[in-house]
């Protein structure tokens, strides 16, 4: 698993590039990089952001 950041606005803008450039969606993206889905969201829903799955994107 590739270490993700640690700071809610850079794992925010770290998992939306990685989902526009590399992933049609979150789920494929969690399954690719070994990353609990479920807590991946948690954390960012901590911050505010929530997954649009229409948009495959948090915001």
């Amino acid at each position: 698993m590739q270490e993700l950041p640690k700071d809610p606005m850079m794992l925010f803008s770290f998992i939306n590039m990685k989902l526009r450039d590399e992933y049609p969606s979150l789920e494929e993206l969690c399954k690719s990089m070994d990353i609990d889905q479920q807590s991946l969201e948690s954390k960012l829903a901590e911050f505010g952001f929530e997954y649009s799955a229409e948009n495959n994107k948090f915001w």
